[in-house]
C-alpha cells in the first residue's frame, strides 16, 4: 500500500487564537479563547448587581488590573500556577499584603468557573505563608470603663455609647454600625434585623438587642430628630453626625472609629477599637457556652476558621474545655 503523502499533514499556521468555521454563510466559532478583560468586566457587573460596596469591586480591579498587567494576562487561558507564582514574586511587599491579593485573585477565578469559562480550579493549592498575629479582644472591664467616663449628657457622648454598646452586644461590624437604620429595629421583639445590602457577606441577619439597647435608641431617635429639623436633613440613619449627616461607611473615617480612638487616649485605655470590641462579643458568646458555629453566624463570617481566629483561645482554655468532654 503506498502512503497518500500530505493526507494527515497540518498547516500549524493556520491554528490562531479563535477557529471558526463557515455554515450557510454563517461565521461560527468553534473554540474562543476568553479575554481577561472581557471576563473582568463582565464580574464586575455581577459584582455590582449582586450589591457589592463601590471601594470593594475598586479594590477588586485594581488587584486584577495590575496582575494582568505584571503578567502579561491577555487571555484567561493565559493563566497558569507558573504565572500567578511569578506575579507573587514580584511584588516588594509584606506576606500578609501578598496573601490579601492571591485572595482577590482567587476569587476572580472561582468566579470564572462559575461561568464556565475555565474548566479547571488549579489555584486552589496555590498559598503564601504568613504568620498571622493573633488581634487581641478588648477587655469587658475596660468597655464598662469607657461607657462610665463618656458624657452621655451630650448628643456625641450618647452616641458614641449607643455606638459602643451595640457593639459589643451585637457583634456588628463598623461599616455596618454606619448604615444603620431606623427600620432595621424590630421594636415589638427586641432586635435588629439586617438586610444583606449592609452586610458584608450579603445575608439577612437578626441580632437580639436587650431593654438598654432598646432604651438608648428611642432617647437617640428623639436627639436625631431635633437635630434633623434643625439641619433641614431627611435620613433616618441611626448614627448621624452632630450636622445631621449620615456617618462616612468607611471603617478609617467613621466618625464613630475616629471617637474610639481619642477615647483610647484620654483615659488611656488600650486596645479599645471597633474590631476590638467585635471580639470581646465573640469572647463572651463563647464563655457563656455559645458554640462557634452559633458565633460564626453572629459574626456573618462564612469560614469557622476566621472565627477561631477572633476567640483567641489560650493554651489552658482548650485544655479546660475539652476536659469536659472526656
Amino acid at each position: 500500500m503506498t502512503k497518500k503523502t500530505g493526507l494527515y499533514d497540518v498547516d500549524i499556521s493556520l491554528i490562531t487564537k479563535e477557529l471558526t468555521t463557515t455554515i450557510k454563510g454563517e461565521e461560527v466559532t468553534t473554540a474562543r479563547y476568553k479575554p481577561f478583560s472581557e471576563a473582568l468586566g463582565t464580574i464586575v457587573n455581577q459584582m455590582e448587581v449582586s450589591g457589592y460596596r463601590p471601594r470593594t469591586i475598586k479594590d477588586y480591579n485594581t488587584v486584577l488590573m495590575n496582575f494582568s498587567k505584571s503578567a502579561g494576562i491577555t487571555y484567561l487561558e493565559d493563566i497558569t500556577v507558573e504565572t500567578i507564582y511569578s506575579w507573587l514574586d514580584s511584588m516588594q511587599v509584606v506576606n500578609q499584603t501578598k496573601l490579601t491579593r492571591l485572595k482577590v485573585l482567587k476569587s476572580f477565578l472561582g468566579k470564572c468557573f462559575t461561568n464556565g469559562w475555565l474548566s479547571l480550579n488549579f489555584w486552589q493549592s496555590i498559598n503564601v505563608k504568613v504568620d498571622k498575629k493573633v488581634k487581641k479582644g478588648a477587655k469587658p472591664n475596660d468597655i464598662a470603663i469607657l461607657v462610665s467616663l463618656i458624657d452621655k449628657s451630650t448628643f456625641i457622648g450618647l452616641r458614641d455609647v449607643t455606638a459602643i454598646l451595640t457593639m459589643y452586644k451585637t457583634g456588628i461590624r463598623i461599616n455596618t454600625l454606619g448604615q444603620l437604620n431606623e427600620r432595621h429595629i424590630d421594636w415589638e421583639n427586641k432586635c435588629l434585623v439586617l438586610d444583606g445590602a449592609i452586610l458584608k457577606n450579603h445575608q439577612v441577619l437578626k441580632l437580639p438587642i436587650d431593654e438598654q439597647l432598646v432604651s438608648l435608641y428611642q432617647v437617640l431617635i428623639q436627639c436625631n430628630d431635633r437635630l434633623r429639623k434643625h439641619y433641614g436633613e431627611s435620613n433616618t440613619n441611626l448614627f448621624i453626625s452632630s450636622k445631621a449627616t449620615p456617618l462616612n461607611t468607611k471603617s478609617t473615617n467613621n466618625a464613630i472609629s475616629k471617637q474610639l480612638t481619642k477615647y483610647a487616649k484620654r483615659y488611656g485605655l488600650e486596645n479599645i477599637n471597633a474590631h476590638a470590641i467585635r471580639r470581646a462579643y465573640a469572647k463572651n458568646l463563647h464563655e457563656k457556652g455559645a458554640s462557634i458555629a452559633l458565633i460564626s453566624k453572629a459574626l456573618g463570617h462564612s469560614d469557622l476558621a476566621v472565627t477561631t481566629q477572633y476567640l483567641d483561645l489560650d493554651v489552658e482554655e482548650v485544655a479546660k474545655d475539652l476536659r469536659e468532654y472526656l
